[in-house]
């Protein structure tokens, strides 16, 4: 499973990846994000084709590592079209610097118990498998190799909408996906499907549910397979408890 990328590879096709969804570094220390960032807790900007981390975050005053914590991404700072990035602190606050060091003399509070896992969110409409094939990967949370999951097939191999939606990127700019498409479903939902042999859909296009999109293949991975990914308001979920067991 090849699915995160060199960053030899990141950089000399991050030019490309700009003019399309992007992925973007994180700053230098040389200062080229803002020192101090304003939140704006309850606003958000919408992600328009050639948009990028940086870019956003210069336009908004606010700095890279600022907006990406916000929205709780990780690098490479993967953003697609259609993504809504808050412009503050999902509470609403600011977080402050505090020490972790008890005064001399304090009692020591007890160990709090351990926070269960969150319920996965609602999409609200039926997910439905886009290939048929043997599972070889799965999403592994915070693993930036493993966002989605793997299914080996065959070449030319059909390759389907998971969910009604229109086209918001089809091509092969985003390095490390092959020939990717990625459908937009609602405001928070986002399908992707990478290393395609063949796109069969344009930006722009509506799709069903169980139409096909394109030729399972072998663009940017050792064998014919489908990377699939799910997103939830831009951060990757694991595909396994949307999809339909079988």
């Amino acid at each position: 499973m090849v699915f995160r990328f060199g960053a030899l590879v990141l950089a000399l096709l991050l030019l490309a990846a700009c003019g399309k969804s992007t992925v973007v570094r994180s700053p230098s220390a040389s200062g080229t994000a803002t020192a101090a960032s304003q939140p704006r807790p309850g606003e958000s900007v919408l992600v328009k084709r050639g948009d990028t981390l940086y870019s956003l975050a210069r336009a908004q005053g606010m700095s890279v590592t600022d907006l990406a914590r916000w929205n709780g991404l990780q690098p490479p700072y993967t953003i697609y079209p259609g993504q809504r990035l808050r412009l503050g602190p999902a509470d609403g606050k600011t977080a402050t610097a505090a020490s972790t060091r008890p005064a001399a003399g304090a009692a020591t509070a007890p160990p709090r118990p351990a926070t269960p896992a969150p319920v996965p969110a609602s999409s609200g409409f039926a997910w439905r498998w886009p290939a048929q094939g043997v599972l070889l990967g799965t999403y592994v949370a915070g693993d930036n190799t493993r966002q989605g999951i793997d299914i080996g097939g065959s070449s030319g191999q059909p390759v389907t909408a998971a969910a009604d939606g229109v086209v918001v990127y089809s091509g092969a700019g985003l390095v490390g996906y092959g020939e990717l498409i990625i459908v937009k479903h609602n405001e928070q939902w986002l399908s992707a499907y990478g290393h395609n042999r063949k796109r069969l859909v344009n930006e722009g296009q509506n799709v069903k549910t169980g139409e096909q999109i394109a030729e399972m293949g072998r663009t940017g991975t050792a064998r014919d397979m489908l990377h699939f990914e799910i997103r939830h308001n831009g951060k990757p979920v694991d595909p396994l408890l949307y999809l339909p067991k079988r």
